[in-house]
């Protein structure tokens, strides 16, 4: 092309910068300068994409002057456009309102260990101090470890559909954590000492005592030559040191994996034993269940009976919680109130 054909380029991308910065300066909001920039640097219809369809047209030595020519516009209106960007940000920052720094801050709310849990850590802690280790199982049993391995008829109103959860045939949501108790007995043979913490599962009424879906704490010794009298010992043991100085008894009771069986009761903590609605104007409270584990329990679990004994025990943290805390509902504990949740939050 001639001379001035590419004089003509040069003085047309000259004009079209300058246009372009004109624009892009007096833009006052990012929606003016992205109205400039599509009018100068859109990708369909750009002035400067019809400045760069006319380099193709230059031959030799004319068409590298004009792609230099053609970059530097680009690259200086692109330039000039973050550069506006920048300053109308900037400016839009500075505008905006200032945080008043005499407001009060807004409250934060800190998560903490609900009641249940901290009677839970307190109650493992104690049976550490006694040579217990802590042991585990899954939440979905088989019937076999939940029911028959724990000496279960098959008759027995446990097993009903009204009473347990099923999750299959034959598998069930465990109705208390005993059946760790088989699977410690499996993992290896005596001397066993385990403390058993879990979420048990039952088609309870959720009233003020009970609640479909609950914390359980159970304990299992077995070894040669364990006595009834090591219960009760252990156990009284921990309810002072649980509960301070109180007065326990024990009471004959009957579970289908113990024999004998008996129930604790501790003085009643809320009337100190004078009586009132909590302990139904008895002066105790029932805080678990224990005894000694039937011999058919052991044989299940591949244990010898004639050679080894144990005892066991099951507890709600969640009752013993009510104790602790002064609380004269179950279901205050599952209410998620803050209000009572920050009086006893660690």
């Amino acid at each position: 092309m001639s001379e001035s054909t590419l004089k003509d380029f040069q003085t047309a991308a000259a004009e079209l910068q300058r246009a372009a910065c004109a624009a892009f300066d007096a833009a006052d909001s990012a929606d003016s300068l992205e109205k400039a920039r599509a009018e100068f640097l859109g990708r369909t219809s750009g002035r400067l994409l019809a400045l760069q369809r006319l380099v193709p047209s230059f031959e030799g030595a004319d068409r590298g002057v004009a792609g230099r020519a053609f970059n530097e516009v680009k690259t200086g209106l692109e330039a000039s456009l973050d550069a506006r960007r920048v300053t109308l940000e900037s400016s839009a920052r500075t505008s905006a309102p200032k945080a008043d720094l005499t407001m009060p801050s807004r409250g934060q709310f800190l998560g903490a260990e609900h009641p249940v849990t901290l009677v839970i850590e307190e109650i493992i802690e104690i049976f550490r101090g006694l040579g217990f280790t802590v042991a585990t199982g899954p939440e979905a049993e088989t019937e076999w470890y939940n029911f028959t391995a724990l000496n279960f008829p098959p008759d027995h109103p446990a097993l009903d559909m009204h009473d347990t959860m099923y999750l299959a045939k034959d598998v069930v949501l465990r109705t208390h954590t005993s059946p760790v108790q088989i699977r410690a007995l499996q993992a290896g043979p005596p001397p066993i000492r385990v403390v058993i913490p879990g979420n048990v599962y039952r088609l309870d009424p959720f009233d003020a005592s009970h609640a479909p879906a609950f914390a359980q704490i159970e304990g299992l010794a077995v070894d040669e030559g364990v006595s009834f009298v090591d219960l009760k010992a252990t156990l009284t043991h921990f309810a002072s040191r649980f509960f301070g100085s109180t007065r326990t008894r024990f009471r004959p009771s009957y579970f289908p994996f113990t024999e004998p069986s008996a129930e604790m009761d501790v003085e009643c903590q809320l009337c100190k034993g004078a009586g009132c609605a909590a302990c139904k104007g008895s002066g105790w409270m029932e805080i678990l269940g224990s005894g000694m584990v039937h011999p058919n329990v052991l044989e299940a679990a591949g244990v010898d009976s004639e050679r080894y004994t144990g005892w066991a025990f099951g507890m709600g943290p969640g009752r013993i919680a009510l104790q602790r805390y002064g609380i004269p509902d179950i279901r205050t504990l599952y209410d998620s109130d803050l209000r009572f949740l920050e009086q006893v939050a660690r």
